[in-house]
């Protein structure tokens, strides 16, 4: 454990919680981009050891969270044809529908299967030349190069009988939405260090200019974020606005030229509807044109389905910071991870799964660092 050890340190925790405490002289509200990021600002307690003017609000960077309700729906009407083998990561197994999930069209005797890699899927579709292999590609800029060889793998090998469902957004148009939107407070983002080590943290630049805000790329363990809260604090207080990084072992500021290379030659940017949230100008990925055979909206001709999200859930008030989960009427009575309204409740990276997790039951319970 001696390399996680290193960024839990309680000595160090305390120095940063310390140092934000000192240069603090008024109310800032900072947004945590990743929901990984913010299952580990709940999950450790790291809200409460802030000063009560340093406020957190939790953003939509939870890429099952923001996939829309219409797309689930996609997903299981091509699942429960006949002849077709569904394959996806787990986490979007529970993720509900209109009217039911993908585990229920498993139950029912649909051919859904995890997967660890889109390549797994490349793999199965070659193995099994009589049924059709279709892969759900949800994510952030993270999995859009593994999804991206997937189907350029594909072409290579011309296996014809496997597609994507492509559900991939893009982070700073999201962030842009927010800063952008008449109900935003938010004065500063901790962006999401997995992301950058992708796409590094150029586009993260004008919209720092522009807005006036700073954004700090911040990685995912206790000390990170803390470190990052105080950097972002400390340009607030410093009435600065720049692009820094503090998650510098794994990130580069121009990111991880050969996959977004290869990004660029799979997809095209579109826009994209984010749940709860609304359309988004160039904020997703499609298939550019020589790849569009591997569409699995046009091949089984789900492309023009549209679906209306549940009026009761507020996830979409969550996603964009104007909310948070234990301000839901719902919240862990009525909605919980064995009966969610909405996917913010049962994905990992989920605000309401984390505050159901470990938040339910008492206002103030934090895990030891």
């Amino acid at each position: 454990m001696k390399y996680i050890d290193e960024y839990r340190n309680a000595q160090a925790a305390a120095y940063f919680r310390n140092a934000i405490h000192k240069i603090v002289t008024r109310h800032w509200t900072l947004m945590e981009v990743c929901g990984g990021q913010t299952h580990a600002i709940v999950k450790f307690g790291l809200d409460e050891l802030l000063p009560e003017n340093v406020e957190l609000v939790h953003g939509p960077g939870c890429p099952v969270c923001v996939t829309p309700l219409e797309l689930i729906d996609k997903a299981i009407m091509i699942a429960s044809r006949p002849g077709v083998i569904f394959c996806s990561f787990g986490d979007m197994l529970r993720v509900p529908g209109s009217e039911k999930d993908l585990l229920m069209v498993k139950a029912a005797g649909g051919d859904v299967r995890i997967v660890y890699s889109p390549l797994d899927a490349v793999k199965i579709a070659r193995d099994n030349p009589d049924k059709e292999v279709v892969f759900f590609a949800v994510g952030f800029e993270t999995t859009a190069p593994a999804n991206a060889m997937a189907v350029h793998q594909a072409k290579e090998l011309g296996v014809e009988n496997f597609s994507i469902l492509v559900s991939h957004v893009l982070v700073p148009p999201a962030i842009e939405a927010v800063l952008s939107s008449p109900n935003n407070r938010v004065q500063a983002f901790l962006a999401a260090g997995h992301v950058c080590t992708v796409m590094g943290y150029t586009e993260y630049e004008p919209l720092a200019e522009k807005y006036k805000v700073p954004i700090v790329v911040t990685g995912f363990e206790p000390l990170d974020i803390l470190q990052g809260i105080f950097m972002t604090v400390k340009q607030l207080e410093e009435g600065r606005c720049a692009v820094e990084n503090q998650y510098a072992r794994s990130v580069k500021r121009l990111g991880n030229q050969p996959a977004q290379d290869l990004v660029s030659k799979v997809f095209r940017v579109v826009p994209r509807k984010w749940r709860g949230v609304g359309e988004i100008p160039r904020s997703g990925l499609g298939l550019a044109d020589e790849y569009v055979p591997y569409d699995a909206e046009a091949k089984f001709s789900v492309t023009h389905y549209t679906a209306d999200e549940p009026k009761e859930c507020i996830s979409g008030l969550i996603l964009q910071g104007i909310k948070k989960p234990n301000e839901c009427p719902a919240f862990g009575t009525r909605c919980t991870p064995e009966h969610p309204f909405g996917a913010t409740m049962v994905s990992n990276e989920g605000a309401c799964a984390a505050y159901y997790l470990y938040r339910r039951h008492s206002a103030k319970t934090a895990a030891t660092i």
